[in-house]
Formats: structure tokens, sequence, C-alpha cells
């Protein structure tokens, strides 16, 4: 069996996320799949908890939901289906960390033999940050999306609920 590894990358509120929702549907085929969340709601921003409900509700009850907002090659196991949303997230979870970390992690998590479906938000395309914090989450950012563009299977670029295929 042949396992897919596919990467939807767009701005905030692109539509990625349903796009990817859907896209991994497909790819259990008649499993459930599993839906790896990786936001921590610790500074207990309302607008944030609203916008989790929401992603809930998209999802109905499809899917499994495991909230996994640090190691997430922990939860991932052969033979299943999941969708990772999203990257940003766990590398803001992970921001203390160095960028051999993020990829190390990467490197084992795109080798299981399981379908898994990326969504990772787009922050390289505005002005240079001014902070020392904001410039390495977008530099990480970067990292990690070059490196998955380089082991998923399909990427896509998503605006305005649009997805175009790059790979």
């Amino acid at each position: 069996m042949s396992y897919k590894k596919v990467l939807y990358i767009g701005g905030q509120k692109s539509g990625k996320t349903a796009l990817a929702l859907h896209h991994t549907k497909k790819l259990a085929k008649t499993s459930t799949p599993i839906y790896i969340a990786t936001y921590k709601n610790d500074f207990y921003d309302k607008a944030m908890q609203k916008k989790i409900n929401n992603h809930k509700k998209e999802r109905k009850n499809i899917f499994t939901t495991i909230e996994q907002p640090k190691n997430i090659n922990k939860v991932i196991k052969d033979n299943n289906t999941y969708i990772i949303d999203c990257l940003s997230m766990w590398i803001f979870n992970n921001i203390d960390k160095e960028k051999q970390y993020f990829i190390k992690h990467l490197k084992k998590i795109v080798q299981k033999k399981a379908n898994i479906v990326f969504v990772l938000n787009d922050v390289n395309t505005g002005i240079i940050p001014i902070n020392k914090m904001s410039r390495k989450f977008v530099d990480i950012s970067g990292i990690v999306g070059q490196f998955l563009t380089q082991y998923c299977n399909k990427v896509y670029d998503v605006k305005y609920g649009i997805r175009l295929k790059l790979k």
C-alpha cells in the first residue's frame, strides 16, 4: 500500500483547513481519520476558542480528535490517516527549540506508514518581523514548509478557498 503525504499551505482564513479535511476524508476511504489538534489555549483567548469550536463543528463526528500541541510524532501510528492542523501552532508551541528539532521531528513523521495531511500557515510573504521571536517563527515556518514540500506527494497553495496544485 502506498501512503500519501500532502501539504496544504495558505494564509489565515484562506480555506486550507476545509480543503485539507475533505482531502483527508478521501484518503481514509472507509476508516475513521484522525485529527491532530495542535493549538494549546494557554492564553484563554476567546477569539481562538471560537475558532476551535468552529473547527470542531466543521469536523462533525467524522474524525477522531487527538489534542497534541508538542510531540506530534508520539501519536501517529502506522496504517491510519491523519490531518495535522496546524503545524504553525505546533511551531509556536515549540518556539524555544532550535530548527534541528523541527526537522528531526518531521523526518520521523514523514517516515510513518500512514496517510498524513499537513496544514501550515504561509507567513513568509510579508515583511521581515521587527522582533527576534517573530523572525524565528517566520524562519522556522519557512524551513518546515521547504522540508515538507520535498517529502509530500502533493502540495497545495490555498487562497480564498481555491487550491492551486504546486506539486
